[in-house]
């Protein structure tokens, strides 16, 4: 698949210097990465300039709709190809907006390992709120801005729905007077969402009632991050009252992205396609 232009409007998130960031040497750069998964599809890393990539679908198929995709990469890489472009084009498509999240990484020195950082959940919140500034600007509803995420991605999205009643930053313009709480969330694949040795939520993740509606996708045989992030997940979503779906494959792996084969999990996008037409999200509004 090809999103809708080549060429998306790049807009960097922050106006100065990167809230929270102490910085690392070397300048950013790409690669092209092959597993089990997947096949030669391209990585980003050394992120030190967060931005967001906007590719919007026609004026005549857009419904208003747009999603911050947030690849995965263990907050080391960006799946960018995989999980960002390939995702973009999917949503240009079905006429929304995709938002390609270069949210900052590696790792910065001082970050533990095994946990997730808090710089790139610093970039998603300030990255909802200058969306919805300019929602209007870009032909999106400010009201039907969500978030789309896989793997490391899948738990950014999760962490930016739940945590929005906390920013993290300190304002930095008239940007962030917009509320930083994206209207849905589809996490999939997600890791962070269990503790390492309980199947408990972790302390980082506090679960409001007011938390927007969840989507959660995932695979039994998942060997990178198993299926069990997903059903605790749900399970504390459903307990606190939030509007959540789940779909867990029998097989599917790791990394599947939106990718259309022969593998079970190729049918999530077209459940999540219903899942979001079943809550008025996909209808063509005026704006």
């Amino acid at each position: 698949m090809a999103a809708q232009s080549t060429n998306p409007l790049v807009v960097e998130l922050w106006p100065g210097n990167v809230p929270g960031d102490v910085g690392i040497s070397g300048q950013e750069n790409s690669r092209t990465y092959t597993s089990k998964f997947v096949q030669n599809t391209r990585l980003i890393t050394n992120v030190t300039r967060p931005a967001m990539y906007i590719y919007r679908p026609t004026q005549e198929k857009n419904n208003g709709t747009a999603m911050l995709i947030c690849p995965g990469g263990g907050y080391h890489d960006l799946f960018w190809e995989l999980e960002g472009e390939e995702v973009a084009a999917w949503l240009n498509a079905q006429g929304m907006t995709g938002i390609i999240l270069k949210y900052r990484c590696p790792r910065r020195p001082g970050d533990k390992v095994g946990v997730p950082p808090l710089g790139p959940l610093l970039d998603a919140q300030r990255a909802v709120s200058v969306v919805r500034s300019r929602a209007s600007e870009w032909g999106i509803h400010p009201k039907r801005i969500g978030m789309v995420g896989f793997s490391a991605g899948g738990h950014l999205a999760l962490a930016t729905a739940v945590g929005f009643h906390e920013r993290r930053y300190a304002p930095v313009d008239a940007y962030d007077e917009a509320s930083c709480r994206p209207d849905f969330a589809v996490p999939c694949y997600s890791g962070y969402l269990k503790e390492a040795d309980r199947d408990v939520v972790p302390e980082s993740i506090r679960i409001p009632a007011d938390a927007p509606p969840v989507f959660l996708a995932h695979s039994s045989d998942d060997s990178i991050s198993p299926a069990e992030h997903s059903v605790i997940m749900y399970l504390a979503l459903h307990r606190a009252g939030v509007p959540t779906e789940m779909h867990i494959y029998s097989t599917g792996e790791h990394d599947f992205g939106v990718r259309q084969n022969e593998k079970l999990p190729s049918s999530w996008p077209q459940l999540c396609l219903n899942w979001l037409r079943s809550r008025n999200l996909l209808e063509t509004v005026t704006r």
